[in-house]
């Protein structure tokens, strides 16, 4: 049976002018008084998406950060598509908001719209995911996690895995990745491969690697293409948990146990991961917090008044991944 302060402190331990295109959706926030009879502050928010349950609680903590901080927010999901992003942005520009906001689809090719907003003189806020410009003064700061760091705890929790299972020899490692040209993607593979490398280059090979778009449903048809291929894999390394638990499902259709026979190493800490490793269907999960929303608007008013802030803000940790593990199991006795 599980123990509760153990599954907890593991949890924590290793464990975030003109209209938009037509495909675009954009919803009217809430609007409010910033206090002390002054303009309230309009922030323009674009989404990557509803891919997972992470971004489905990132996009709710913005949304009720800006109620209570009295934002007019204008927020849009992208729906994972980049030219979806750049037209909410230049419709933000066009409607003359005070800062604009976005956790972008992929590293590249924001250089012209960042330059039409900094031409309008409108700050851009970066969460939960970085870029790469020409120009470090395009953007002011970012909102996120240390996604390199996330991939190395991915590796050295696997360690403990690998070794609580009993496993001996060589591992056979299947990776889940994330979108592809995506920051969380590009960064939790480095930093796996770091530790890797390092530390068990005679002993761990990534066999097989692909893309599973961070979805659930992507992962379950990759990694039932992974099982045709690969039957022997001993690992799986998932870039997220919705992508983990898809997997599960091919796993599992495959006559194989999850957890047992094939280990799982996932990142996020949404409640659904939470319940699968209760389960012992995912071995573990590296924390990613995905309640960005209070600092992104403390850095919004920071920004809107002048002040200097930090080039990189990195998220709070570990009261999201108690909480979790707590409204995953309510009823769980221990």
């Amino acid at each position: 049976m599980l123990n509760r302060r153990n599954f907890l402190t593991a949890a924590v331990g290793v464990a975030a002018a003109t209209g938009l295109a037509a495909c675009a959706k954009e919803d009217g926030g809430s609007s409010g008084s910033s206090g002390g009879g002054s303009k309230a502050i309009t922030l323009g928010f674009s989404q990557v998406g509803s891919e997972s349950g992470w971004r489905s609680a990132n996009s709710d903590s913005v949304k009720s950060a800006a109620k209570e901080a009295g934002y007019t927010l204008k927020f849009s999901d992208a729906q994972q598509k980049q030219e979806n992003q750049i037209s909410a942005i230049r419709n933000y520009i066009a409607q003359k908001v005070d800062v604009i906001a976005f956790s972008p689809v992929v590293v590249t090719g924001w250089d012209a719209v960042l330059k039409e907003a900094k031409a309008a003189k409108i700050p851009v806020v970066l969460t939960d995911r970085s870029v790469e410009t020409s120009d470090d003064s395009l953007y002011v700061t970012l909102v996120g996690s240390d996604f390199t760091d996330e991939g190395r705890r991915a590796a050295k929790i696997l360690e403990k895995v690998l070794e609580k299972a009993g496993h001996k020899g060589p591992v056979k490692i299947a990776q889940l990745e994330g979108t592809t040209g995506a920051a969380p993607a590009i960064e939790r593979a480095k930093g796996f491969k770091e530790v890797m490398d390092a530390d068990h280059a005679d002993d761990w090979k990534i066999v097989v690697s692909q893309t599973g778009d961070f979805t659930r449903a992507g992962g379950k048809q990759v990694m039932a293409a992974f099982l045709q291929s690969n039957p022997d894999i001993d690992v799986l390394f998932a870039h997220n948990d919705d992508m983990g638990i898809g997997a599960i499902q091919a796993i599992e259709a495959a006559g194989k146990k999850p957890g047992k026979d094939i280990l799982i190493v996932t990142v996020d800490g949404v409640k659904d991961g939470f319940v699968a490793m209760s389960e012992g269907k995912i071995n573990a999960i590296v924390e990613c917090n995905p309640l960005l929303g209070p600092q992104l608007m403390e850095v919004v008013k920071k920004v809107k008044d002048g002040e200097t802030v930090e080039r990189w803000i990195k998220t709070k940790e570990s009261d999201f991944m108690q909480d979790q593990a707590k409204d995953a199991l309510p009823t769980r006795k221990y």
